[in-house]
């Protein structure tokens, strides 16, 4: 994820260094583009998501092994007024995230090594409603600031699952809530305007699904797990 980063540092560096940004002679592309009512696009991105943990007893932390995840979705932007905007972006978020348990855990318990360790696949239907706070225009770019919440429906949590981690099954939540801030540049192109930015995603509801057994190693000293993550997302309007 660091990579991805670091790509996205230098996407933005390069952009704001190409063809004389500070120029007075700068030619101006869309120049009518932030004009419109109404604009619509899409967006392809990248996401890193863990879990936070509260826990009812002081035992060793659960381990999160985290995978680069991926995104994709629609654009609706409403402008309320010059500097502000109103954005709709619905869209498909997949990620998967390793947890492993230390053994003691286990104590008193016969366990096997893949006891140890739990897949957590989720693939959320993610729909954000952000209000995006913008700079002025200089030239071909604009930074800005967005932040806002979100509704995700988790097609992979399995909460009405009557199986648990009894069976090797580790269930979630299907109805989330988030929020998240983050900021971006737009870069006027010649023929659409390129957008990538950053954003932190928080949920604000516990996403666990406890096991039917309320001493389970997996889940008995759970008392919330929710998901944080990082969004790298390019936006083409």
């Amino acid at each position: 994820m660091r990579q991805v980063v670091l790509l996205f540092a230098f996407l933005c560096f390069a952009q704001t260094s190409n063809a004389q940004l500070f120029s007075k002679e700068k030619i101006r592309n869309l120049e009518n583009e932030d004009k419109k009512r109404l604009s619509w696009g899409y967006y392809l991105g990248f996401n890193n998501m863990d879990f936070n943990f509260d826990y009812n007893e002081d035992k060793p932390d659960i381990l999160v092994d985290k995978s680069v995840g991926f995104n994709v979705g629609l654009i609706g932007n409403l402008r309320i007024m010059e500097y502000i905007d109103l954005r709709l972006e619905p869209g498909l978020t997949i990620t998967t995230r390793n947890l492993t348990y230390d053994e003691s855990y286990f104590d008193g318990i016969e366990y096997t090594e893949s006891d140890l360790m739990r897949e957590v696949k989720s693939t959320y239907i993610y729909i954000p409603l952000l209000v995006k706070f913008s700079s002025k225009r200089l030239n071909n770019f604009k930074p800005f600031v967005v932040g806002g919440i979100s509704t995700a429906i988790n097609l992979s949590s399995n909460e009405k699952n009557p199986d648990d981690n009894s069976s090797g099954q580790f269930r979630t939540k299907t109805n989330m809530l988030f929020y998240e801030v983050g900021f971006g540049v737009d870069f006027y192109l010649a023929f659409f305007k390129f957008t990538p930015s950053i954003r932190g995603v928080f949920a604000i509801n516990d996403e666990v699904v406890p096991d039917v057994d309320p001493n389970s190693p997996w889940t008995g000293n759970i008392n919330s797990m929710k998901t944080r993550g990082v969004f790298i997302n390019l936006t083409f309007q």
